[in-house]
């Protein structure tokens, strides 16, 4: 009959207490972000008396966790990237020239002298003054050829040797550009998300689209254009050896060599060799910091890998200028004075301290492999994410004051006790929604006003089910108990079918879509559970505490 276990109700209404708990910093939301960002920055050291005034105007005992506020409520930054996948073929072909020119003048006895010649993007072109032997240095390159690293193209080799004349060519295989596209768009969405939570946004989305474009939705900041400061820089360090210096842009660098701009000496170039002898792929570390005379630097730090590269190359060339080049331009070209073992230097420049501690950050975030190509950008500002938080509310309490009426009207006392059920409800999704760090996006207030007309439809069925059961002049208690046990597998089956699609949704859509997915399918969990549970854990302690005849549904 109507009896329930005391350790379930303890549970029940624990489970309540709890969820409406978790809920509660959401009341308060401005002054519970204000704490949270300034405990934030005290972990990060900034102990300043401003700071501990913000982080104790919300009580550390009490749970802080709120429902982040997605791109269209709080307004925020939304760029569409194309990640220029060609400049890595043409990057990898270049950094070949070394081991190709050591290979080959082993060779020289066979081939004679050889020669970088200039070429198309993406090739490799070398002369050899003995070209009826050409074969032969055809063959010695193809010593350098590895297996693509990809389980669509296993077998395959990575690079494709020709022959042309004179000129022994080289170039990626199809396989190895698809294989490096793969690897290209995944370590640029990789790097963008390290250099985003670096500078501490708030739940972005970074999603890949397509081939070679990636989605980048950052709620909070001010606009697209600092969004693209952000990221949009390639931060690519390198170290090459420096030829000479040159007074223009176009002055005759020669082949296998570059000119680039000094950052600091406006019309001064640099003429440097395009293969580097250490990247910015093996740094581990870069920090703000001082050089000798307190101007702001960026000291970093070496893997032993490139440290051992950077130690033989400073080792066998003493006296030499060496340039350290950062984004196609030159930072600054020190001559080496000594071995520098070790493999830590630093980086000075006509630096700010804001942009040595930008620059830190990008390079410890990593190198983006290729450019970018921003195809949209919007910026969405606060006040049109304000009038879509208005607008959710509006609709969350007509659909909420439309339902309460409807269910007090229709089924009297059993009504409000589903009414206050359904604000149980409310307070659960939003108590799983802090508790998991979920995002709430426009379409996730959509899903949680579906879920409140919803909620009240497991409470229609069993109510509608006790009325049946009432007719057949059973007893209010034995009508309740089947009135519950008949509707049970109605209840289990609407819900779970819907639970699928919310969970499909999920699975297949992206932004907006798993925004809907995700609070429908919380509504969905905490509607059973309040309408299976604690509507008929309240009806039950009614009815023990009046004994009624009869009922009225």
């Amino acid at each position: 009959m109507l009896q329930i276990d005391t350790w379930k109700r303890v549970l029940i209404w624990a489970v309540c207490a709890l969820g409406l708990w978790m809920a509660l910093p959401n009341a308060f939301y401005a002054r519970v972000e204000t704490h949270n960002d300034a405990v934030a920055a005290i972990e990060l050291g900034n102990t300043s008396a401003e700071m501990q005034e913000k982080a104790s105007i919300w009580p550390d005992w009490m749970p802080s966790s709120l429902v982040n506020l997605g791109l269209d409520l709080r307004g925020g930054a939304h760029l569409l990237a194309e990640v220029q996948v060609q400049d890595v073929y043409d990057t990898r072909v270049k950094a070949m020239w070394p081991e190709v020119r050591d290979l080959l003048r082993e060779e020289r006895a066979t081939i004679g002298t050889i020669r970088l010649q200039d070429s198309e993007p993406g090739e490799l072109r070398v002369k050899v003054s003995q070209p009826e032997n050409i074969a032969r240095a055809a063959e010695v390159l193809r010593g350098l050829a590895r297996p693509v690293v990809s389980l669509t193209a296993a077998g395959q080799s990575d690079l494709v040797i020709g022959v042309d004349g004179d000129e022994v060519t080289i170039k990626l295989s199809d396989a190895e550009k698809q294989a490096t596209d793969e690897r290209t768009v995944q370590q640029a969405l990789e790097i963008i998300r390290r250099r985003i939570d670096e500078v501490g946004t708030r739940e972005p989305t970074i999603q890949r689209q397509g081939a070679d474009r990636i989605l980048i939705q950052v709620p909070g900041i001010g606009s697209a254009a600092e969004l693209k400061d952000i990221i949009g820089t390639t931060a690519q360090l390198t170290f090459q050896p420096v030829v000479g210096r040159a007074s223009s842009a176009d002055a005759a660098a020669g082949p296998g060599n570059e000119v680039l701009p000094s950052l600091d000496e406006e019309g001064t170039f640099y003429i440097v060799e395009a293969a580097p002898v250490v990247t910015g792929e093996e740094l581990v570390d870069a920090q703000p910091s001082f050089d000798q005379n307190n101007r702001p630097a960026v000291s970093f730090r070496f893997n032993p890998t490139g440290a051992r590269k950077f130690g033989n190359y400073t080792a066998e060339n003493i006296g030499s200028p060496f340039a350290i080049v950062l984004d196609g331009e030159v930072v600054s070209a020190p001559v080496i004075q000594a071995h520098i073992a070790g493999g830590s230097g630093i980086i000075t420049g006509r630096f700010s301290v804001e942009e040595s501690t930008n620059l830190a950050v990008l390079l410890r975030a990593g190198a983006l492999p290729a450019g970018l190509e921003f195809l949209e950008e919007r910026t969405i500002g606060p006040e049109l994410g304000q009038d879509s938080i208005d607008a959710g509310k509006i609709a969350c309490i007509v659909a909420f004051a439309a339902v309460l009426v409807f269910m007090v009207l229709s089924y009297g006392l059993f009504g409000v006790f589903a009414n206050i059920a359904l604000m149980i409800n409310v307070g659960l999704i939003f108590g799983l929604l802090s508790m998991i760090g979920g995002t709430l996006t426009l379409p996730g207030i959509a899903g949680i006003v579906l879920t409140i007309g919803m909620a009240v439809d497991a409470n229609v069925l069993v109510f509608e089910r006790i009325r049946e059961e009432l007719k057949t002049a059973k007893g209010p208690a034995r009508a309740i108990s089947l009135g519950y046990e008949k509707a049970l597998s109605a209840i289990v089956d609407a819900n779970i079918t819907t639970f699928i699609t919310a969970v499909i949704l999920f699975a297949v859509g992206s932004g907006p879509v798993r925004g809907f997915s995700i609070t429908l399918g919380l509504g969905i969990m905490t509607s059973v559970f309040t309408a299976i549970f604690v509507t008929r854990l309240m009806i039950v302690i009614w009815f023990e505490r009046r004994r009624p005849n009869t009922i009225e549904v």
